[in-house]
């Protein structure tokens, strides 16, 4: 029969599952708890427990800062803005209504994962907390650079290489290159076929007081 002292033992490995393997050597950071070794080759995309159990709770804090571009209510854009978003692709996606309509226009190409990647890439550019970044580099690795994902991006091997590289002392600015590959892939490939859509037509119609007067 297990003594008190075993049986105590016995019950941390679910707390230490909890807590952030540390994926990098920081001034006064404490050290990463044991865990059973898993996903130490980025270019291997094994599951671990780890990432399973903490990415639903990143998503909820994720999700809730991004859910609302799809219907955007609350930033209704002007007749001037919807026709400045033909100017230039980068009028386009910063404006929030903008990035709105254009997210929408690929889903229905079946390629909304370009955005959502480009949006999380800016959610973890803006953050300062260590242990954070390296969760987040971590979920969004699996999710859009994973070649076992069904929302994988298109990066060539350069880049892929010089993630697998970075991801051993992850950063804010880990995604860098192959965000601007895919903000690129946006404005050449899909941005000219947005602008030519019945949705984009159908923004600038709203605005457009003469054909608002003869409907």
């Amino acid at each position: 029969m297990p003594t008190a002292h075993e049986a105590e033992k016995q019950h941390t490995g679910p707390a230490e599952a909890d807590q952030p393997p540390s994926m990098s050597s920081h001034a006064g950071a404490p050290a990463a708890p044991s865990r059973s070794p898993c996903c130490l080759c980025w270019c291997c995309c094994c599951s671990c427990s780890w990432s399973e159990g903490r990415r639903p709770a990143w998503r909820a804090s994720g999700e809730s800062k991004l859910q609302p571009l799809p219907s955007c209510e609350a930033c209704a854009p002007s007749p001037e803005e919807v026709q400045s978003w033909a100017q230039s692709f980068d009028k386009l996606m910063h404006s929030p209504a903008g990035r709105s309509a254009f997210r929408a226009f690929l889903r229905t190409e079946y390629s909304e994962e370009n955005m959502l990647f480009w949006l999380a890439c800016e959610e973890l550019k803006a953050e300062a907390n260590q242990h954070v970044v390296d969760e987040k580099a971590r979920l969004i690795y699996e999710d859009y650079v994973s070649i076992l994902s069904p929302k994988e991006v298109s990066l060539d091997s350069r880049v892929r290489e010089g993630i697998n590289k970075k991801m051993q002392e992850p950063s804010a600015h880990t995604f860098d290159d192959a965000q601007l590959q895919i903000y690129t892939l946006m404005h050449r490939d899909s941005y000219p076929r947005f602008l030519s859509s019945p949705a984009y037509r159908a923004l600038l119609l709203q605005g457009d007081p003469q054909s608002s007067h003869e409907a």
